[in-house]
Parts: structure tokens; C-alpha cells; sequence
């Protein structure tokens, strides 16, 4: 932003130019960066500290000034629920000054033991359910704070955090809660603000207060120790993790990932041997509801927008699907919180079969993503590991700790110092009592002569004459004993780390005894579902036209027709001819190349068959806006083609790394602007029977041809450029590059127009051997090549 162009509003001839004047780039800048920093700190990230966001610490402090912690006056019965309506009135009048929405809706999501993995708020009435039901209105539910707040409020008022002016001045608000523990980490978090966004998931208390412990303990704990403690995510909602330890692990180590998640299930057994099939839990944001609409969807699919009838995709999809599955309902109630019954077809149907039919279409299984941002210690939002996360908290409790046990010691030092201004009265109470009633001044007169603070003579004129009692006199002694007892620990606990240590060590065990619970998810590491698509292994012919047409014809049109004077004729549309036939299986894979390097593909089985005109390859995948389709390959995943691109580079790749189950693609080849893609050359595919191929022959449209071994190629999983293939001249490119091991045919333009081609032997070719990357030889063939193939 700050190369734009400044633009400067000339001052009217008639008035001084100010010199406070502001150009409108600048203040634009300006105005964004204080919106963005707003947004980011003020509204829609957590702090490491204490967890919270803005708004929720606000709706806590609120309803802890208000009375209405869960343990009530008496701790035993606990505060009575108020409306929530009037503690977000109380809300928006003292700290938040936005709509009331923002903070109801805050507050609700507190109150969901569906949402948050330890709720913070105790609600009364409909505070919405799992299936994306919103709650009742704010003048219709109750609420009161949860016990497990006691963590987050207790120390507030014992100096352990800074407060700051509230909106308008008129009262204060805390900067952060004083956690006992790290609620960052407990309940999670999710948010999105300028540039930035959140997603933290929530985890088990018992296993992130022994990871504190243990690092408190020892530094220098390994991650693989620390991971160890802290395994994975805790979801509210239960269901399994089935990413493998080292995924977990690079997530926590990065601060950012995604874990596999996927629901848990039973097996009900019923009468005359039929059973069902029964999930009683969900991964992290999916409900019954969801998984309904998505099952329906698949079993009564709609024509997709622009379409005139389904898709053979969505066809065989919905059939799959209505083979195993006969019905499902939800029986989720009050004691079940999840209860999705599904009904296999016949109880023949593999239990196993029909799970993985659902797990790999329905959000059963899903992915859970893993963003560790938030306000750090500095005041800085930052993506964080988790490590840093651990002891970014354990520094804040830490200083927490400090600073409530200065408070402690300060008013232990003042109660000392009126206990001992006190007790020295008692032992002089004749003379002060004629001080008092004699001196007109008694409190200078008092400070004179027993060399009294005004604090301790303030005391003692305002003492009452019950406290004069003998008994008193011990109570004094008593209390002064406890005191001085209590300074010299807290005195310890500021001069002595080891022992701040064992405080904090002490403190975060007991609150895990106090609100530890049981795991709820399973982390097993387990295979993704994939449901594989049973297709009978038979030979096909695939038929592609110049304009994309395709669609297959059972058998081998060259193998049916052996002794044939001319090869088979295959009907188009009027403007239409044949491009190439491709003899492959069933069980194969289609593959088509973008002009933009992109290769887009189909399997096979999912082409449409018969003798009609096919179906335009377009509408089976999704074509990018100004992107052409140069050339196909029909074959098995094992088969092995060589790429190249008109700028003289190319490698070799098999047609699984080209593969993709996007129908958009997969970037593959770089394609620069200017340059085209050259038609692939098959290298070896074992179906066939062909050889491999052994050598590659390239030739350009200025006419030279450079032929070298294979060998001296490279192949790349994942594409790319490739090394250089031709040293093209100016104003040269490549015609091709066709991988061979006897001969290949060189199509082209002669004059005229006319269409030429030449076939080179092994002889021809062994006269342009060299090695890779030269400039070849200039071949006299009376014509400009327009491309190259292999001849078997």
C-alpha cells in the first residue's frame, strides 16, 4: 500500500494551504489499518492467555460483577439464572458497544456443550441444538456462569491482571482474565478477521494440565514427550481421528493442518438375523441434519444447472448408493444426543461395505482443519505451535502468580502494621486514653509519643472499646503469628523460582482434579474411505472426435477385424471427424490436455457407450474459460507418456501422477504465454504388449531433428517444465517429441497448404543422434512439421 500514488487536493487560491493537511491515500491506509488491527485484536481472535475473545471476556466479567457465578453466595447452591436479555443489556451499557446480537450470540455459543469442550456459561431454555436450530430469543432463556469459571474469575480482584478504561471512560474493564488454566487450548477457538483467521480445536483438560506440569517441570521436553501428553484434539461432539501421529504432530509443530475425522458407530443386532447400522457420534461440525440432506441428495440427485438430464457420474452414484443403503432416520433425542439409524438393504450386504459407502460420501468423514492464530504475550496475532502456545500461558501464570502474591503480601504487610500499632496501645491503654481525652490534637499527640505511623494512629483513634477486652490482646498475638507466618511464604514464593514453581505445579493439579475428565475422541489412525466402484475388466475402444466428442464401443476394433482391407468407420455429427481411437480397458483412464498445462481426467467406465454420438468430454469435466483441449491418452495408470511444450522442454510421467479426482484438473505442465503443449508420446504401456520405447526423436517447425536416448530423460510425479529437449533457434519452436524404437512419422504443411508426411527409419534417425539439449540436424523433408509420432 505504500507505493501507491499519493493524490494531492490543490488548496482553493483564495486560503492558505494548512499544514495539518491530509492527502486521501494516506488517511485511506491509515483508516484500513485501524479497522484491520480492530478487527484482528478487538473482535475476532482469542488471546493465549486466557482464550477468550473480547466479547466473551466481556460477557464473563459482566456476569461475574452481576452475581451470578455458579457457586453462589453461600457455595453451595449456586446464584439463581437471570434473563439473558438483561445481561446483555448490562453488556452493551458498560463494555461492548455493538448490536445485541453479536453478544447474545456469543453467549449462546458459550452455553452449547455441542460447541464448546467445556461450556462457560449455565443455560436455562433453548440455547439451539447440533442441527444448526438457533436459540430462543434473549428474553426467553436464563443463564448464570458455569463452575468451571471459577478458573477464569477468581482472581480477578487480587491485582493478578490490568484493567483499562471501558468504551466511554465511565467504569473499567480486564485487559485478560487471570486463567488458571490454558482455555486457548480447552475450548478452542474460530474466527475470521482482516487477513487473518483462526481455527483451534479443542482439547482435554486432564491432558493439557499434565503437559503444563511436565513443562514446567522440564523445559527442554522433547516434542515427541510433549506430544505424547497432548495426543490430539478433544472434540465436544466425541467421534475418532484417524490422521497418523506424525500428521498430528506436523500440525502441532507448525501451528497450522488438517486432521482426518470421521464418526463412530454401532452395530445393532435384531431379530432373524437382520441388523442396523447405528452412529452416535459426529466429527467436529457436522450434524444429523447435514448428513440427512447430503444421503438425499444422493439418492434422489437433481439435474445440475445448464444440464438437460443427470449425469452418468451422479446415475451410477445414486445406484451404489441404493444398493446397500434402504433407508435412515434420526432418533436423536434428550438421551441420545446422536442417534442415526441407517437400514442396509438386506442384512446380505457387507457391514463393511455399507459403512464405506457412507463414510466416503457423506460427512461421516471429513476433514478438520488446524490454525494455531492468536494475540500473543507481545500483543502481536501470530501463528503459533503449539509449544509456544504452552509457554507463552506458563510465562502469563507465572506473572499471574507474581503479581497476586505482591498483592497478598502488601495487605499482609498493612494488616501487620495496624495489628502491631495495636498491640502496643493495649500494653499502654491508661496513658492513651488520657492522651485522647486530655490533648487537643490526640492523633499527633499519639504519633509523639509511641512513635506511631498516621495509619496506626488513624486506627487507634477509631477503634472500638470492645476491642480493649483482654481477650483481644490474644487474638492479636494470634493473628500477628499467622501473619508473619504467611509474609515469610510469600516472601519465599518472590525470592525463590523453585518454589513459584511448586505453587504453580500445585495450583494446576488441583484445578485438574477438581474439573478433569474423560476423552471423548478416539485417535486411531485409520485408511481413508474410499469406495471403489466395481467395473467388469473388459477391452473397450475409445472414440474420440476433433471436437471432443467421446465414447467407447466394446472390444478392439483392430483386433476384431484382423485381415480387414480398411479400418472401421465411426459416424459424427455434421462438421465433425475422428481425432483418435484409443484401445484400452474398462478399468483405464481418460486423459485430456488443457492449453493451459492442465490435464483434466475421466475414468474410462464413466464414458458413455453404444453408437450414438458419445457426449461432448466437456460436460464430464470442468473446462477452464478460454482453455482449449489439444489431445487425449486412453490407458492404464501404469503406462508412461512423454510431455513436451513448443519452448523445447519435456519429461516423463505416468498417467497415475496425472490423475486427479477434481474435475477442474491438475496443474501439470508449465505452460509460459506464447508457448503451446505438444502432443503427448506414449513411452511404454505394458497392456499392449508394445516394446518400451528407447529413444526420443524431437524435431521443429524450422525442420531439424535431434534424436537421443531415453535415459537422458527425467520423469516428474508432480510435472512441471522439464529439462531442455531442443536449443531452439530464434523464432523456432517445437513441432514435438515422440519417444520410439524403430521409426516415427513427421505430419506437416506443405506449399499450398497441402497436408505432407514422412516417415524416418532407424537409419535416418541414428544420422541425427546426439545428446540432449542440441540443436539437432536440418532435415531435408520439403515441408514445415506440424507434429511427430511414434511407429510401431
Amino acid at each position: 500500500m505504500t507505493d501507491q500514488p499519493m493524490i494531492d487536493f490543490p488548496a482553493p487560491p483564495e486560503r492558505d494551504q494548512p499544514d495539518d493537511e491530509l492527502n486521501l491515500a494516506s488517511y485511506a491506509q491509515r483508516a484500513y489499518l485501524e479497522y484491520a488491527l480492530s478487527v484482528v485484536k478487538g473482535r475476532a481472535l482469542p488471546d493465549v492467555c486466557d482464550g477468550q475473545k473480547p466479547v466473551q471476556r466481556r460477557i464473563l466479567y459482566a456476569m461475574s460483577r452481576m452475581g451470578l457465578g455458579f457457586g453462589g453466595a453461600n457455595g453451595n447452591t449456586g446464584a439463581k439464572p437471570v434473563k439473558c436479555a438483561r445481561v446483555v443489556g448490562d453488556v452493551l451499557g458498560r463494555f461492548h458497544p455493538h448490536g445485541d446480537s453479536s453478544v447474545y450470540d456469543a453467549a449462546v455459543r458459550m452455553a452449547q456443550d455441542f460447541s464448546l469442550r467445556y461450556p462457560l456459561v449455565d443455560g436455562q431454555g433453548n440455547f439451539g441444538s447440533r442441527d444448526g436450530d438457533g436459540a430462543a430469543a434473549m428474553r426467553y432463556t436464563e443463564a448464570r456462569l458455569a463452575k468451571i469459571t471459577s478458573l477464569l474469575l477468581d482472581e480477578i480482584d487480587e491485582g493478578t491482571v490490568d484493567f483499562v478504561p471501558n468504551y466511554d471512560g465511565s467504569t473499567e474493564e480486564p485487559s485478560q482474565l487471570p486463567a488458571r488454566l490454558p482455555f486457548a487450548l480447552l475450548n478452542g477457538a474460530s474466527g475470521i478477521a482482516v487477513g487473518l483467521a483462526t481455527e483451534i480445536p479443542s482439547h482435554n483438560l486432564r491432558e493439557v494440565a499434565d503437559a503444563c506440569i511436565a513443562l514446567i517441570k522440564s523445559p527442554q521436553l522433547t516434542d515427541d514427550e510433549l506430544y505424547a501428553l497432548v495426543p490430539g484434539p478433544d472434540f465436544p461432539g466425541g467421534g475418532q481421528i484417524i490422521s497418523s501421529a506424525t500428521d498430528i504432530a506436523d500440525a502441532y509443530r507448525t501451528g497450522r493442518g488438517s486432521l482426518k475425522c470421521r464418526a463412530r458407530w454401532k452395530i445393532e443386532e435384531l431379530a432373524r438375523g437382520q441388523w442396523q447400522l447405528v452412529v452416535t457420534e459426529l466429527p467436529p461440525g457436522v450434524s444429523t441434519q447435514r448428513v440427512l440432506e447430503e444421503i438425499e441428495e444422493l439418492t434422489n440427485p437433481k439435474i445440475k444447472a445448464g444440464k438437460k438430464a443427470l449425469s452418468l457420474e451422479q446415475n451410477q452414484l445414486k445406484a451404489t448408493v441404493l444398493s446397500v443403503l434402504d433407508g435412515v432416520r434420526d432418533e436423536s433425542s434428550k438421551d441420545a444426543a446422536v442417534r442415526l439409524v441407517c437400514e442396509p438393504k438386506t442384512s446380505k450386504i457387507g457391514q463393511q461395505e455399507l459403512i464405506n459407502t457412507l463414510l466416503a460420501h457423506t460427512s461421516l468423514e471429513t476433514s478438520s482443519p488446524i490454525n494455531l492464530t492468536m494475540i500473543g504475550l507481545d500483543g502481536r496475532p501470530t501463528q503459533k505451535s503449539l509449544r509456544q502456545m504452552f509457554t507463552e500461558w506458563i510465562a502469563f501464570r507465572q506473572s499471574t502468580i507474581e503479581r497476586r502474591t505482591r498483592h497478598r503480601l502488601g495487605k499482609v504487610l498493612d494488616r501487620i502494621h495496624i495489628l502491631e500499632g495495636r498491640a502496643l496501645v493495649l500494653l499502654n491503654i491508661d496513658e492513651v486514653i488520657a492522651i485522647i481525652r486530655q490533648s487537643d490534637e490526640p492523633k499527633a499527640a499519639l504519633i509523639a509519643r509511641f512513635h506511631l505511623s498516621e495509619r496506626q494512629a488513624e486506627d487507634i483513634l477509631e477503634i472500638r472499646l470492645r476491642q480493649l477486652a483482654r481477650l483481644e490482646a490474644i487474638k492479636i498475638e494470634q493473628e500477628l503469628a499467622g501473619l508473619r507466618e504467611e509474609q515469610h511464604k510469600l516472601e519465599d514464593i518472590l525470592a525463590n523460582p523453585s518454589s513459584l514453581r511448586r505453587l504453580m505445579i500445585k495450583e494446576i493439579e488441583g484445578d485438574a482434579k477438581t474439573f478433569q475428565d474423560a476423552r471423548r475422541t478416539l485417535i486411531q489412525a485409520e485408511k481413508k474411505a474410499v469406495l471403489e466402484i466395481k467395473v467388469v475388466d473388459e477391452p473397450v475402444t475409445v472414440v474420440v472426435s476433433q471436437k471432443g466428442w467421446v465414447r467407447t464401443q466394446k472390444g478392439w476394433a483392430s483386433r476384431d477385424r484382423q485381415g480387414a482391407a480398411e479400418a472401421p468407420q465411426y459416424a459424427f455429427k455434421a462438421g465433425d471427424a475422428l481425432f483418435a481411437t484409443y484401445e484400452c480397458r474398462t478399468v483405464d483412464t481418460l486423459l485430456a490436455f488443457g492449453s493451459n498445462g492442465r490435464v483434466y481426467s475421466v475414468a474410462v467406465s464413466l464414458l458413455p457407450g453404444g453408437r450414438g454420438d458419445g457426449q461432448p468430454i466437456t460436460s464430464l469435466i470442468e473446462l477452464e474459460a478460454g482453455t482449449q483441449l489439444l489431445s487425449y491418452f486412453a490407458g492404464p495408470v501404469e503406462a508412461t507418456l512423454l510431455l513436451s511444450s513448443s519452448a523445447g522442454y519435456g519429461f516423463t510421467a505416468t498417467v497415475a501422477n496425472m490423475i486427479s479426482r477434481q474435475k477442474a484438473g491438475k496443474a501439470f505442465v508449465t505452460i509460459n504465454e506464447g508457448e503451446t503443449l505438444c502432443q503427448p508420446s506414449l513411452v511404454v504401456n505394458a497392456a499392449t504388449g508394445v516394446p518400451a520405447a528407447t529413444h526420443v526423436a524431437c524435431a521443429s517447425t524450422g525442420g531439424r531433428i535431434l534424436t537421443f536416448e531415453i535415459s537422458e530423460l527425467k520423469t516428474m510425479a508432480n510435472g512441471g517444465r522439464g529439462l531442455m529437449l531442443l536449443d531452439l533457434e530464434d523464432k523456432d519452436s517445437l513441432a514435438g517429441a515422440a519417444a520410439y524404437t524403430r521409426s516415427v512419422r513427421i505430419d506437416g504443411i506443405g506449399r499450398g497448404g497441402k497436408e505432407r508426411d514422412e516417415t524416418l527409419e532407424i537409419r535416418s534417425l541414428n544420422n541425427a543422434r546426439s545428446a540432449r539439449a542440441r540443436k539437432g540436424k536440418l532435415a531435408d523433408l520439403g515441408f514445415k512439421p506440424v507434429t511427430i509420432r511414434r511407429v510401431e
